[in-house]
């Protein structure tokens, strides 16, 4: 298999970012692959980096998993300055790079969304840039979702647009907006770029999560979908 980078990004904070990502890389090692599973910069509580460090079985330790974590829980840029240090673009993908050669398939998550500062001088656009990953865009299903989604694609460099694959996070309750955002997303986007993950429950990153038949269904699409991108 040809070592691949994968970055889950969003369209905002809290949008599932995590959810995914741990679900995605379990699904890589269901399938036999070596998978490492990145949180590089995250503020407040590193619960989403123990989350993935679990998801992929432990074998990288947390500081490999997280390198880069600020006690403030603001965008990781300010939380980096309260607590004196400074982040750089080369340092992180250095740091992906790195453990690359040690996997299969790495998975990234970002911080924030699309745009949100990471570090000093750089964001998620950029990081997905440097190291020439196949993007990953994860949006709640909801009223304004596909204004959210287009914008993520418009700020996009056109070649990882391209390559782009969007995540709906469906609530419990789906409301009017959340039962045809797919279809008006469609008269934009090529409809095999688009997955609709169904609601996971009150912890939605267990095993038993992702076990779920529907939720496989999306998983194997979503997974047959990006291993055929370049």
């Amino acid at each position: 298999m040809a070592r691949r980078i994968f970055f889950v990004t969003g369209t905002d904070t809290g949008v599932g970012k995590t959810v995914l990502a741990a679900l995605l890389t379990r699904a890589f090692r269901e399938r036999g692959a070596s998978v490492a599973a990145l949180k590089p910069i995250c503020s407040g509580g590193r619960d989403d980096a123990r989350r993935l460090r679990e998801a992929m079985g432990e074998s990288l330790s947390l500081d490999e998993v997280n390198p880069w974590h600020f006690r403030a829980a603001l965008s990781p840029l300010l939380a980096a300055r309260i607590a004196g240090k400074r982040v750089t673009l080369d340092l992180v993908a250095a740091h992906v790079r790195a453990i690359k050669k040690r996997f299969e398939t790495v998975v990234v998550e970002g911080a924030g969304g699309l745009l949100s500062p990471m570090g000093d001088g750089f964001d998620s656009r950029d990081l997905i840039t440097a190291l020439r990953a196949t993007p990953i865009v994860v949006c709640p299903n909801r009223l304004g979702a596909v204004n959210q989604i287009l914008l993520v694609l418009e700020a996009l460099p056109r070649s990882a647009a391209r390559r782009t694959q969007i995540v709906l996070m469906n609530r419990l309750r789906m409301d009017l907006a959340a039962r045809t955002n797919l279809e008006l997303l469609e008269e934009f986007v090529s409809g095999d770029r688009i997955h609709c993950l169904d609601w996971l429950g009150s912890d939605p990153v267990s095993v038993a999560a992702g076990k779920r038949p529907s939720v496989r269904k999306t998983l194997d699409r979503l997974m047959r979908m990006i291993m055929r991108l370049k």
